[in-house]
């Protein structure tokens, strides 16, 4: 379950005004004018006074189940399928679709399929109300890869100038979305989304939910290629947020990304291009990293320049920073400002670029929370990036695991990962599982040079952190990255646990878990 303060449902909806929104019937309830004053949560532990609990189906429990417990806690009533016994509105069940695939891999009978559309209308009708009393300004943000980092930046560089609410994590699918707009209240002057897709028509749906003034589109990469089935699907797909973008808003685009740039055509918004190409209205020139693989660059936009250094790790942070900057500029921020909440801008969603020192001495970069073949090849940059800056080269490490989701290409894209290790010249590369990406990449590296056991394919987690024990020495820097079904952050944890002490940000963090069995861990 994710981590967020509980914020009230805007001026309060009552209860009859929310069956009105959902297209449901009042069960129970001996007061229609009850208002819903708390937060929306779909874990009946989270649930508070005023609040309302949403009734999902999960893996382990049905939340349906949670109802009377809920009440118990405090809640107005339940949002549900059907009628629990307590004060309820109950929408009728629909069919599971594609666009709730994901978090309704265990409904079945569309009971979470009409709860979560009865979540998002009643999330899209708080939002309406809010930008129509003129003090929310909703940003949306999509990309195949660094679409959390880019949103953690901009919670950063927009706090300055009022309240946000951003996504803890990754939490940006059908379920994540409405929830993180219903934590707006009054006070919140930007809601900060993340917009993922895993087929056409998504992006669409979530825009409709959270309508965005600003949309900001990062790259179109091989992310989900599998279920997406080209580059040129994905490009359609993520160019569906500036197309829901309104006359009077802002599409920021990635002049680097020339499938991103092509955008530019299908939106009627105001067009700003950010990146690295002469192009490009907000422009970074002189990039530089550090010892740590932090950017240093001069930043160039219409009001005038800066020098920024950031605090988060990686070269392709900088089209991250860029997008943020751009954003902020639009909303009001001035240059001095923008420049220090850059530079104070840590990375704050577990296991992405965590980098940390153990008290042995040895360096951990911690991206295990996803991965696909962009951030992939970023990472093994930053990696190479760390171990050979200062005045003493150290050995690096690559514990790598399967990037799920990229279909037929899924071999070929693990070999070319595998490959680059070696041109990148990391030293040692360990893939872990059994599976035939693994093997993939395992084989691109043996294949592409006289390696020898500089590779080495483990079948799990246990055998990687025993090569580990046996052979890392002080100074080593290590980075650990698959995708999220890998588990590979148990890795990262290890070798750290021995004590550690920070060298870079984040915080180490559960992973996503359900709610009474009724939650869904987010997408990238």
């Amino acid at each position: 379950m994710p981590d967020s303060p509980s914020r009230p449902l805007g001026a309060g909806f009552t209860l009859r005004e929310v069956a009105e929104i959902v297209g449901g019937e009042l069960h129970d309830v001996d007061d229609p004018e009850a208002v819903v004053t708390g937060s929306v949560e779909f874990d009946s532990r989270r649930t508070g006074s005023g609040g309302l609990f949403v009734a999902l189906p999960g893996e382990r429990a049905d939340g349906h189940d949670f109802a009377a417990t809920a009440l118990a806690a405090g809640a107005v009533a339940v949002l549900a399928a059907r009628p629990v016994g307590v004060p309820a509105v109950v929408v009728p069940p629909v069919s599971a679709s594609s666009t709730n695939a994901l978090a309704l891999e265990h409904d079945s009978d569309g009971s979470g399929a009409a709860v979560l559309a009865a979540l998002a209308a009643l999330a899209a009708a708080h939002v309406r109300r809010l930008v129509a009393a003129g003090g929310l300004t909703v940003i949306g943000v999509t990309g195949s890869s660094g679409k959390t980092s880019t949103k953690d930046l901009l919670a950063s560089v927009l706090a300055p100038l009022g309240p946000v609410v951003a996504p803890p994590g990754s939490f940006n699918n059908e379920l994540g979305h409405p929830w993180t707009a219903l934590r707006a209240g009054p006070d919140t002057r930007f809601l900060v989304l993340e917009m993922s897709a895993r087929g056409p028509g998504h992006i669409a749906a979530l825009a409709r939910v959270a309508p965005p003034s600003i949309g900001v589109v990062l790259n179109v990469g091989t992310a989900h290629l599998g279920e997406f089935g080209s580059r040129e699907a994905i490009a359609a797909t993520k160019g569906e947020l500036v197309e829901a973008l309104p006359d009077t808003g802002l599409a920021v685009l990635n002049a680097d990304d020339s499938q991103v740039s092509a955008m530019a055509a299908r939106t009627s918004a105001r067009v700003l291009m950010v990146g690295q190409s002469a192009g490009a209205q907000v422009r970074a020139e002189g990039v530089t990293l550090d010892e740590q693989a932090r950017a240093s660059f001069t930043l160039r936009t219409p009001q005038g320049d800066r020098d920024i250094t950031l605090a988060v790790h990686g070269e392709h942070q900088v089209g991250n920073a860029l997008s943020a900057a751009a954003v902020a500029l639009e909303c009001g921020a001035d240059l001095d400002t923008l420049a220090a909440a850059l530079a104070g801008a840590h990375a704050v969603s577990a296991r992405r670029m965590d980098v940390r020192t153990s008290a042995a001495g040895v360096t951990v970069i911690n991206d295990s929370y996803n991965a696909n073949p962009d951030s992939m090849r970023a990472a093994l940059k930053a990696l190479v990036t760390m171990a050979r800056s200062g005045d003493t080269a150290r050995r690096s490490w690559a514990v790598l695991g399967e990037m799920a989701e990229l279909g037929p290409e899924s071999v070929v894209e693990h070999d070319g990962i595998g490959r680059l290790a070696v041109r990148l010249d990391v030293d040692r590369l360990i893939v872990v599982g059994t599976g035939r990406p693994s093997r993939g990449m395992h084989q691109g590296a043996v294949m592409e040079g006289s390696w020898g056991e500089e590779s080495v394919l483990v079948p799990d987690i246990e055998a990687a952190v025993q090569l580990l024990d046996a052979e890392v020495e002080a100074g080593d820097v290590v980075l650990v990255k698959a995708s999220q079904s890998v588990g590979l952050w148990a890795v990262a944890e290890k070798l750290l646990a021995a004590g550690s002490k920070k060298t870079g940000a984040g915080t180490p963090a559960p992973g996503g878990s359900t709610a009474d069995g009724a939650g869904t861990e987010a997408v990238r």
